[in-house]
């Protein structure tokens, strides 16, 4: 059995949101290593340590953590129920909330290169938005094994 067409495209729009993100966060550490004053240790502990172990936790715990998990899971159904990911506004919608936080990390090391506070915590706060937008594109695939789920987004 294939899949919809509507549920192709959902969980097509899952993967490439996680992806955008990922590719944005590069730029944005690139940029960082270009701008952002002090050592090349410190910009690698406020870009990667300590992000990549905020972007661990919010991937894992939902994906092992059955309390978080369910609840998330709802949720991605309830977005292709809704129709995330299948009209033009809804994709639109998606680019532009990405484009924001890509604004704003931006904006954050043009602050820190003026002498502003250093953007740590804009860093770790976008790498935590991809474990979840992640763990999100993993839980479509669990979804899709679900006997309820597979009578809706299977076609006959």
């Amino acid at each position: 059995m294939t899949h919809t067409p509507a549920w192709r495209n959902f969980r097509r729009m899952q993967d490439m949101t996680a992806a955008a993100a990922v590719l944005i966060y590069a730029g944005a550490v690139l940029h960082a290593f270009e701008r952002l004053p002090g050592p090349t240790a410190l910009i690698v502990q406020r870009t990667l340590v300590w992000p990549g172990i905020f972007l661990l936790l919010s991937l894992g715990v939902p994906l092992a953590v059955g309390v978080v998990r369910r609840p998330l899971a709802r949720y991605v159904w309830m977005s292709f129920k809704a129709g995330f990911g299948q009209t033009a506004g809804s994709v639109v919608m998606g680019v532009v909330l990405l484009m924001g936080a890509a604004l704003f990390m931006y904006w954050q090391i043009a602050s820190a290169e003026n002498g502003g506070r250093y953007p740590a915590g804009v860093f770790s706060g976008y790498a935590a938005g991809i474990g979840i937008l992640a763990a999100q594109a993993l839980l479509v695939r669990v979804l899709e094994k679900h006997p309820e789920v597979r009578r809706e987004i299977e076609t006959p």
